[in-house]
């Protein structure tokens, strides 16, 4: 499985951005899609997550209600739109992948990773 994360940029505090996550490659209809951040010398850090099967997506404290988390299954494509953003959201963002349906939240379960987009945002 591969992915391919597009979209970061720099943004203004209180602005907007969508992030992309295209998958290429075998997703069976069970795996979870997940968006990680992190910060230079900080662990990599859950964002949210949501089961390709359906159900209800997961959110980090520190962004629910700011961010959403969607599919479209038949582009293969996991995104994460972002709004009302602070300066404390910049952070390289990474799209994952895993086939484990428990601890969507931990990092450690996952198998597949994009490149990382960068976000900043400017106060």
């Amino acid at each position: 499985v591969q992915l391919q994360a597009s979209g970061g940029g720099l943004v203004q505090a209180g602005g907007s951005l969508g992030l992309s996550c295209a998958a290429s490659g075998r997703t069976h209809s069970s795996y979870v899609m997940g968006w990680f951040r992190q910060v230079p010398g900080k662990e990599r850090e859950f964002v949210a997550a949501v089961r390709r099967s359906g159900g209800s997506p997961y959110y980090a404290d520190s962004v629910k209600g700011r961010f959403t988390i969607s599919l479209d299954n038949a582009k293969n494509t996991v995104y994460l739109q972002m709004n009302s953003l602070k300066p404390e959201d910049t952070a390289v963002y990474y799209c994952a992948a895993t086939p484990q349906v428990l601890q969507v939240t931990n990092s450690r379960v996952y198998h597949y990773w994009g490149q990382g987009t960068l976000v900043t945002v400017s106060s």
